[in-house]
């Protein structure tokens, strides 16, 4: 295959599938690599916020994914200790008026499906699954990417090459050497319970936050998978290889004693089973050097405490095309604005994640003042807080 109007992707997440399409749709041909024989999501649900869902309705993907999402009514934060309600800021009609786009909760696996199922109805891009990015050299009219799958190796020119693979990303590994990911001394524990199985007490149109010391909970529904999806965060170390393993209730069980409310804890003692991640950053983001452009995790991993990761992969694969659109004849300019675009809102999200985080598990005083805080600002100002993230445009 030429390298003319030709790109490889490397990484077939949420990220480079929304690259693809976003691609494909101003003109190129694109080769999506993927290490994995078959598109299996890790993870459980995720936040879709109007910043990313106007992204997927764009590239005509509303109904599939609507039939598969919810709209929640509110986000609730509550405190761990009383169970009472801290605030509710108001989501449903009053976000998708105000932003014409709506708040969807998704499963990850009805998400990737529905971009891969695009992706492959969509003539001009080729998903390789099993082939594994290898190597990428220079070339006076773009770059050759060495691809592997097992034994066998492939050679290829194209015009430029996008690393989407991920927070362990091999892309960046290569391109950006001193730019690896940093444990945040921060573990998610995943889980999912049958919504049918869920407490009573439990709102199955609301997203639930908890805030306790050292520690938070979040539950909200997913309505595709007919469960709920909980994500309990703690802090602790990390010294195991890989960053994801099976997790025993036991241990979590421990992060959750009284006085944490008792609903809170029902929920997580009806949860069959977990699974634990290390949660790692990006805290330097890289985004291209020549003709290779990153995006998602593989640029700018970042803490899941504004529920921003997955939409800032989105957003990414955007504006990479709109900058491309703008420089058609210039890779390495298009990449350089597509860095200059992206550079400080992904830098600022981050640093909103990390205080999230931080203001999540206050104790004692600190948390007083917080909840008194939050209680005089009220939903609807809590939430208008969030329209420089929820009203972003492409």
């Amino acid at each position: 295959m030429e390298p003319a109007r030709t790109l490889a992707i490397a990484g077939a997440g949420i990220g480079g599938l929304t690259a693809a399409l976003t691609l494909n749709r101003i003109g190129y041909r694109v080769i999506i690599l993927e290490r994995e024989t078959e598109l299996t999501e890790a993870g459980a649900g995720l936040q879709l916020s109007p910043n990313a869902s106007r992204v997927l309705i764009d590239l005509g993907l509303e109904q599939s994914l609507a039939s598969t999402a919810i709209t929640p009514e509110a986000i609730r934060v509550i405190n761990a200790r009383s169970g009472r309600d801290i605030a509710r800021l108001p989501l449903g009609e009053r976000v998708s008026t105000r932003f014409r786009a709506p708040y969807w909760l998704i499963h990850r696996a009805a998400l990737q499906a529905t971009l891969a199922a695009k992706v492959r109805a969509t003539p001009g891009i080729e998903l390789r699954l099993g082939w594994r990015f290898d190597e990428v050299t220079d070339e006076a009219s773009g770059v050759t990417v060495i691809q592997r799958r097992g034994m066998s190796y492939r050679a290829e020119r194209v015009q430029a090459l996008i690393g989407a693979d991920g927070v362990w990303s091999a892309v960046r590994q290569q391109v950006f050497p001193e730019a690896g990911p940093r444990f945040s001394r921060r573990i998610a524990w995943r889980g999912m319970i049958d919504a049918a199985h869920a407490p009573r007490f439990f709102e199955k149109r609301n997203v639930h936050l908890w805030m306790g010391p050292n520690a938070h909970l979040v539950a909200y529904p997913v309505v595709g998978s007919g469960s709920i999806n909980l994500v309990a965060i703690v802090t602790g170390e990390w010294n195991k290889p890989g960053w994801s393993e099976p997790g025993h209730a036991a241990e979590l069980a421990r992060h959750f004693t009284k006085p944490w409310d008792d609903f809170a804890r029902a929920l997580i003692n009806a949860t069959p089973s977990w699974r634990k991640w290390a949660l790692f950053e990006v805290p330097n983001p890289v985004f291209a050097k020549g003709a290779v452009a990153m995006l998602g995790d593989a640029a700018h991993a970042m803490l899941p405490f504004a529920a921003q990761g997955a939409a800032m992969a989105i957003e990414d694969a955007a504006v990479l095309a709109r900058s491309i659109e703008t420089h058609p004849d210039d890779l390495t300019a298009a990449f350089r604005h597509y860095e200059t675009a992206r550079r400080a809102r992904v830098s600022r999200v981050q640093r909103l994640s990390r205080q999230n985080g931080q203001i999540y598990h206050l104790k004692g005083v600190a948390s007083t003042a917080r909840d008194q805080t939050m209680r005089l600002l009220g939903g609807k100002r809590l939430l208008a807080r969030q329209n420089w993230i929820y009203g972003w445009r492409p």
